[in-house]
């Protein structure tokens, strides 16, 4: 029986990572960030790789820097307002596909308000992710997005401690989510596999996350979900990863669909060192 790590097409890790290279901390440069990206798309571990992130604000710079219809995911930080003429805007570039845009819901903007608006300018074909508010707001947008089109983003980190929700917040989300059937994405934070302590950071590991929504799909509740979190243990996490049977495995990526990063060498490495994935024997004897 064949024990190797599995490979990057497997349902655990295809389309996990979206390149986020162009945010905080990593503030790559398009010029640099788009061959990364291009590279990335070529690797033995594309099929990893989501769409490459990018601002709204930015797509003026970035867009005569792509080519081969890369897909894109557009921010919209402010809300929704600009989306139609993003949606017309790459649309019209060669070098472009738009994927999937991730949209804030503002102070003065009602839940309803906001589906209304991606209903009205967002096609059928693109991906429509809401920020979810960590504030009080939070239940009235995510019950506003169950059994519809849209999904989920839950913000997991930042520069600063209070930008990263604790194990009980993020467990929380995560149940509310999956109880609404309502798949999501993590942006910030996740640069590692697994929970651990950067200076005065306490950042979640992109794969307790995923341990975490398998529980909440098996029934768990919150102490389980804050446990599994709090799992600084690379073995333990690692362990349960790979004992985690294969529909399980798709049914916890259906929900957590993917994470954003500025790095896709951390997750990389990580999975690596892990056990988790092996890459080509070339790559192993030139690193």
């Amino acid at each position: 029986m064949d024990h190797s790590p599995p490979a990057v097409e497997t349902p655990l890790l295809a389309g996990l990572v979206d390149d986020a290279a162009l945010f905080p901390p990593g503030n790559a440069p398009p010029e640099r960030a788009v061959p990364a990206h291009r590279s990335h798309l070529t690797s033995w571990y594309a099929a990893m790789v989501g769409p490459f992130v990018a601002p709204a604000a930015r797509l003026a710079e970035l867009l005569p820097l792509l080519s081969g219809a890369q897909a894109l995911s557009v921010t919209f930080p402010e809300g929704p307002a600009g989306l139609a003429e993003v949606v017309r805007t790459v649309a019209s570039a060669p070098g472009a596909h738009l994927a999937s845009v991730e949209v804030a819901v503002p102070a003065d903007v009602g839940a309803s308000e906001l589906v209304a608006a991606l209903d009205e300018h967002l096609p059928d074909d693109v991906l429509g992710y809401v920020e979810i508010p960590r504030n009080g707001r939070g239940p009235a947008v995510l019950d506003a997005l169950a059994g519809g089109r849209y999904r989920a983003k839950f913000r997991t980190g930042g520069l600063v401690p209070a930008a990263h929700p604790d194990e009980r917040e993020l467990a929380g989300s995560i149940l509310a989510a999956v109880g609404r059937k309502l798949p999501f994405k993590c942006t910030a934070g996740l640069h590692h596999a697994v929970r651990h302590t950067d200076g005065e950071l306490e950042q979640h590991g992109f794969l307790n996350v995923l341990l975490a929504t398998d529980a909440a799909l098996r029934g768990a509740g919150p102490d389980e979900l804050a446990a599994t979190l709090a799992d600084r243990s690379g073995a333990s996490v690692a362990g349960k990863i790979g004992a985690m049977p294969a529909d399980r495995t798709a049914a916890a990526r259906a929900a957590f669909g993917s994470f954003g990063t500025c790095d896709i060498a951390d997750p990389l490495a990580d999975l690596v060192a892990l056990g988790i994935v092996r890459p080509p024997a070339t790559e192993e004897n030139t690193t």
